[in-house]
């Protein structure tokens, strides 16, 4: 059930990523109006307001960078793989991967330029959309959270010996985390001038839809009939 709820969590994020795109490819005025509006009001304030930019800056360039991202996945996978749990470090490689091909595919596709500023507050290369920033937290936050252990008692059906536990703060704390990164990062991104505020909502919405399809597949454990996470 749980599974078949992630399914279909993946498929409604992708089909919405899909009008998204198809509206920025149709350059609808009513979302580029939006855009454009939401960016103008941001930047201004970002343009007298140095401190809250370079806040800003720190944030975006260095604590929810892309290859920190990356970095958080890449040693997830490693401890996994010591662990002998190389199913779960080969997913999470593979989603992560997938992730970046796609970003990068749909920027050369769709091409659509960034904000141009008179008076920028930062700089980013390649095409605006989707924002690589956006779905890379969004992919990585969300592989991390389908690795945490469940914090319900008992044990988890078809594995040997007691389940995983941790305390239930842990996971609310985790996900409090993940949950800040993800729309954190999307809003520095418009407010440093560097992306429409439809590039980030395209990233969220295509990084949900890959972890979703990626996770509602159930693990196989060694040795035991496939585990729902």
């Amino acid at each position: 059930m749980r599974n078949d709820h992630l399914r279909w969590t993946g498929i409604g994020c992708a089909l919405l990523g899909a009008v998204l795109t198809a509206l920025v490819v149709a350059q609808w005025r009513p979302l580029l109006a939006y855009d454009e509006r939401v960016a103008r009001d941001l930047h201004a304030h970002a343009v007298t307001h140095p401190g809250v930019t370079h806040l800003m800056q720190v944030l975006s360039d260095r604590v929810w960078d892309p290859w920190t991202m990356r970095a958080l996945a890449a040693v997830a996978c490693v401890l996994l793989w010591w662990r002998g749990d190389r199913g779960r470090a080969l997913r999470v490689a593979l989603v992560t991967l997938a992730a970046s091909a796609l970003q990068q595919g749909l920027k050369v596709l769709v091409g659509r330029e960034r904000p141009v500023w008179p008076d920028p507050v930062d700089s980013a290369q390649y095409a605006a959309y989707p924002s690589g920033h956006a779905m890379t937290a969004t992919v990585v936050c969300g592989l991390l959270l389908w690795l945490l252990p469940r914090p319900a008692r008992g044990r988890v059906p078809g594995v040997q010996g007691p389940a995983v536990r941790v305390p239930v703060a842990w996971v609310v704390a985790a996900w409090a985390v993940a949950v800040v990164s993800v729309l954190g990062v999307g809003f520095t991104r418009v407010y440093l001038g560097v992306h429409w505020p439809s590039d980030v909502l395209a990233g969220w919405l295509l990084g949900v839809a890959l972890v979703a399809l990626a996770t509602s597949v159930p693990v196989r454990e060694r040795g035991c009939d496939p585990v729902e996470r």
